[in-house]
């Protein structure tokens, strides 16, 4: 099996080379990542050459344009979907926010909706919002000891007028996958669509959508190493059932249908950047031929192998002791490499303080998952510690992270 070879990595991260972090491990990753340098070059370069109206006829704009137009269709292939199922807008709450406004005028006063308690709220309030104007929303429960969903418990809440499910791949706190395909086939056999939020595992490797079988999946880039959007792909067949909510003359132009403000030029064609990063890793990596689906499902192999291999120290670490809890499943084939856990014998303003001055970077609250904490119990004041990291995290960082732990506890 081919090993991730992690200074080929870091070299394209300036972030590992910048000397105001030297000596610091990152480990708030599922807040947002470092942006690596293609797209960091590319958004320069828009801002420098093309930052002006898109495409005009004139080789500047004609540019911009193109440049725009590249990141759609690179991405769609890379997710294994059309260009016209791609729509970059400013955030994942703010396209889910659009979304439920495009999709209500589908359904009929007291349609049903599912939607989980594990999801960040990204993917919940606007949905919920919803029984303000004649829907009645169902809530999936997580269990109260380990935050998993339940499919067995799904099957119980569809009814003949559930019309949607919504669910994350994976908890911004749990860190569990959810089966994705088999929830949104259940959906599909009960005439219900099925909308993810991925902004919780897509740092760990694109997804496969048309393996996935979703109707609706979204996620942020700048969780993705790249600028600060979010990602909506909408099956092709289901945008025209929605209400265009862009201006009127952009009834039927899809890829402007679900964007209001209209898209960011150079933020949208600064997203192949990531692209380029992620072909630069798969041909040094791989030497075989591959279109850009394959070397997606290679990629997130090797990524997915090398974080892997990081969580066994520090789950083991975490497992040996009785003065901390983690929050979900222990380590699993299902586990990503979110762990948030509860100092039990300090207070987390204590232990995170701590942390900090073993120069570790992490994240403490509730995360906006808000819901999922209520099913379990857990106080969201002061909420938790959450330690998260991807593929261009070291053995070293994690080995930084357990000698910390080891003193803040």
């Amino acid at each position: 099996m081919t090993k991730l070879d992690l200074p080929f990595i870091r070299s394209h991260f300036p972030a590992f080379s910048e000397p105001s972090l030297d000596g610091w491990a990152f480990f708030e990753n599922a807040g947002g990542s470092y942006p690596c340098r293609q797209v960091i070059d590319k958004l320069s370069e828009f801002y420098s050459r093309n930052k002006l109206q898109p495409y005009y006829p004139y080789p500047a704009s004609e540019r911009a344009g193109k440049l725009m137009d590249i990141s759609y269709e690179r991405m769609a292939r890379y997710l294994n979907v059309e260009a016209s199922e791609i729509h970059f807008g400013p955030s994942t709450t703010q396209n889910i926010y659009v979304l439920a406004n495009a999709m209500r005028p589908m359904w009929n006063e007291g349609d049903e909706i599912i939607v989980s308690c594990q999801d960040h709220e990204a993917n919940a309030g606007a949905w919920r919002r919803l029984a303000y104007r004649g829907m009645k929303v169902i809530e999936w429960h997580v269990n109260k000891v380990n935050g998993q969903l339940s499919t067995e418990e799904l099957k119980e809440l569809f009814t003949k007028r559930t019309k949607m499910v919504a669910f994350p791949h994976c908890s911004n706190v749990i860190g569990h996958l959810n089966p994705v395909k088999e929830i949104s086939r259940l959906a599909h056999d009960h005439g219900a669509l099925s909308v993810v939020d991925g902004v919780g595992w897509a740092p760990h490797g694109l997804p496969d959508l048309k393996d996935l079988e979703a109707d609706i999946y979204l996620f942020s880039l700048y969780k993705t190493y790249g600028p600060h959007l979010g990602l909506m792909y909408v099956q092709k067949d289901l945008i025209l059932k929605m209400e265009n909510q862009a201006h009127f003359f952009k009834e039927g132009v899809t890829r402007n249908m679900l964007v209001p403000a209209g898209p960011d030029h150079a933020q949208v064609a600064g997203a192949s950047g990531i692209l380029d990063y992620l072909d630069a890793v798969y041909e040094h990596h791989f030497d075989k031929e591959a279109n850009p689906a394959e070397r997606n499902r290679a990629l997130n192999q090797l990524f997915r192998e090398h974080e892997k291999a990081l969580m066994k120290p520090l789950f083991d670490f975490l497992g040996s002791r009785n003065d901390v809890r983690i929050i979900g499943p222990g380590l699993s084939e299902q586990r990503a490499p979110i762990v948030a856990i509860m100092p039990l014998r300090k207070t987390i303003a204590e232990v995170y303080d701590a942390l900090v001055k073993h120069k570790l970077m992490l994240g403490k609250g509730h995360f906006y998952a808000v819901r999922p904490l209520m099913d379990m119990d857990i106080p969201t004041d002061p909420g938790m510690i959450r330690i998260s990291f991807v593929h261009y995290t070291s053995r070293e960082d994690i080995e930084q992270l357990i000698e910390g732990l080891k003193a803040a506890l």
